[in-house]
Parts: structure tokens; C-alpha cells; sequence
């Protein structure tokens, strides 16, 4: 990823999207830029939904157990009374966040805040999730990741549930769905 120089010493904000299916890397990548921020002695704050509590309360924590403290919140505006004086903002599971996430991250990135957002681009049915959509379209930098289809190996970009649970939200694992290539997800 290239960065323009900073000439005129002006702290410059910016969005970054990383996205992809479940099991992608998204947030191991979210974990990886956030503590390439701390050890460039950036301040950090990290955020992610209240009702995501896989796999801890307060941290967020990839699929391969790496994880960094954050805090969960229940609306996306309690993002700009925490984040005051920081330089950098991680938000993982994105998609789970009301629409006003984009404006906050508008918000944040004119303040002159590097946003960093982590979330499913499409849901189990593979359609647009949330307000992923408009963050990658205000988006300076955006990295799609791809996991393993499970079927056949190909490069899968969906997340297939495996469950018959109805609803857009269903939080799961390995049991509840796994990543397949979009030919496989079609033949069910």
C-alpha cells in the first residue's frame, strides 16, 4: 500500500476497508496494521459490537487466537466521545454496526485519524452486508481478502451457512458456516 508523503506536516486522516468471507483474515489483518501502529508509537483506540463475544468480551480475537484490547460498544457514535487525541481507530465486524458508522469514520478521517475497518462484505446469502457498501466507496485504501473454499480449494469469497437459522445476524463459527468459491456456494 502506498502512502503520499506528508510535506506539509499536517496530519492526514484516511479509511482503509479490509474486507472478505468469514475465515478471510480480516481481522487478523485489522490486529496485524494495529500493532504496526503501536510499535510506531501511534495512539490506538480498537473498537468492535457489544454483541460480538465469540471468542472474549473485550478483545477482539482472530480465528488463529491472535488478539489486542478493545472496546465493545452497542452504537457507532460512542466511537467519537472514546476517541479523542488518537491517531489511529481499528473497528472490527463492521457490518454489525448501524449506518452511522460511515459518518463516523468520515468524521474521524477529516480530524486527520487513520480508520482501520474490518467486516464481511456479503452475507450468507451473498449480498451486500450492512453498511459495508458505502465504507468501501469512501474508502482510501481497500484490501479484499479471500479465504479457502471448503469444497473444492478454489480461492472462496463467500461465507456459506450451513445451519437453516433464518436472519441476516447469526454469530457462529466453523460449526455455523465456512467459506466457499461462488461455484460451490451456488450448487448449495
Amino acid at each position: 500500500m502506498f502512502i503520499e508523503p506528508n510535506i506539509s506536516g499536517q496530519k492526514r486522516g484516511s479509511i482503509e476497508v479490509v474486507c472478505g468471507s468469514m475465515f478471510s483474515g480480516k481481522t487478523e489483518e485489522l490486529i496485524r496494521r494495529l500493532k504496526r501502529a503501536r510499535i510506531a508509537n501511534m495512539k490506538v483506540e480498537i473498537f468492535k459490537p457489544a454483541i460480538d463475544v465469540r471468542y472474549h468480551d473485550t478483545e477482539v480475537v482472530s480465528h488463529d487466537s491472535n488478539s489486542i484490547q478493545s472496546t465493545p460498544i452497542d452504537n457507532s457514535q460512542t466511537i467519537l466521545l472514546l476517541a479523542q487525541d488518537v491517531d489511529v481507530v481499528g473497528i472490527d465486524e463492521a457490518q454489525f454496526f448501524d449506518n452511522e458508522i460511515i459518518h463516523v469514520c468520515e468524521t474521524l478521517a477529516v480530524k486527520g485519524v487513520r480508520v482501520i475497518v474490518a467486516g464481511l462484505d456479503m452475507d450468507y446469502l451473498g449480498k451486500p452486508f450492512g453498511p459495508m457498501p458505502q465504507l468501501l466507496a469512501i474508502a482510501d485504501f481497500i484490501t479484499k481478502l479471500h479465504a479457502i473454499c471448503m469444497k473444492c480449494g478454489s480461492l472462496a469469497a463467500i461465507s456459506y451457512r450451513k445451519t437453516t437459522q433464518d436472519g441476516q445476524v447469526l454469530l457462529g463459527e466453523k460449526e455455523t458456516y465456512e467459506p466457499r468459491c461462488r461455484h460451490c456456494y451456488n450448487e448449495g
